[in-house]
């Protein structure tokens, strides 16, 4: 129990600090409400069930009202009972809400030599047609693959990266696969440090005063930043070998007992889900 009790707490505190100083750095910030979120001591192979299960119910269901009762529900289960700031969680779905919005606005929008649709624009050479039809659809997409985001992110942002990864283990994924999705999640956030890092001295050295200047300065960063890459493929690696890495990773867990309420919550959840959807249909 002691032996338990120590690990946990060394866990903790190795992620916490080194999320906290991505967050402040710019790097990931995931990790660092991961690890901060109330509902951090859930079970998190309950947490990436339940997830991955309302995303397929939310693709298959194609439903509008149960992609927005999905969105609703990840931003309570965020938020109210995982401690989130909204400003925060926001600032999360700003991204995934841009290329929603641009991908769907390709899907929207057709070209045509001549003024077909309910409304278009004449560019000269040709026609941007836009159909009721079209927009409705779209509206539908953009809320079926935000529900599905959002509930992917429901996971991401109340259960750190090692447990989900510990999570596909336990599944009896391929070892290989998962020990190489862990060493390029980590490495990514590593460059990104860097990168931070390498444009903030060039920012001060008014490397971006201008557009010519910009350029000079974006190609050096990208430059250094594949030679530091390769420095510090290197360098990790020859750490890794000195803790006797021999090809596998091991992680300390804790012990996280699934909840009969918690089954229950979401087994009652899902019924409604389909009743709702039953009745919509």
């Amino acid at each position: 129990m002691s032996l338990q009790k120590t690990s946990k707490h060394t866990h903790t505190s190795g992620h916490s600090h080194t999320a906290v100083h991505r967050h402040n750095t710019g790097g990931s910030a995931i990790d660092f409400y991961a690890c901060n979120s109330r509902i951090r001591h859930w079970n998190p192979g309950f947490k990436a069930g339940f997830a991955m299960l309302l995303v397929l119910f939310c693709i298959v269901a194609d439903n509008p009202y149960i992609s927005g009762i999905l969105i609703a529900a990840s931003a309570f289960f965020t938020v109210v009972l995982g401690g989130l700031p909204l400003r925060k969680y926001l600032s999360v779905l700003s991204i995934p809400i841009t290329f929603i919005l641009l991908g769907s606005l390709a899907i929207a929008v057709d070209f045509s030599s001549k003024p077909v649709g309910d409304y278009n624009l004449y560019l000269h050479w040709f026609y941007l047609c836009i159909t009721r039809t079209g927009i409705q659809k779209t509206l539908f997409l953009i809320l079926k693959v935000f529900g599905a985001v959002s509930c992917m992110l429901m996971m991401t942002l109340s259960t750190p990266s090692h447990e989900l990864f510990s999570v596909l283990g336990k599944i009896h994924c391929p070892q290989l696969f998962v020990e190489l999705m862990y060493m390029i999640y980590r490495y990514i956030f590593i460059l990104l440090d860097v990168q931070h890092s390498m444009h903030i001295a060039a920012e001060s050295r008014l490397g971006f005063c201008d557009f010519r200047t910009s350029c000079n300065s974006f190609g050096k960063i990208a430059c250094n930043l594949f030679l530091v890459a390769l420095k510090k493929a290197h360098t990790y690696y020859d750490a890794m070998e000195a803790r006797c890495y021999d090809g596998t990773f091991a992680f300390l867990e804790e012990e996280k007992p699934l909840k009969p309420v918690q089954l229950l919550t979401a087994v009652l959840f899902f019924l409604f889900l389909m009743v709702i959807w039953l009745l919509t249909k």
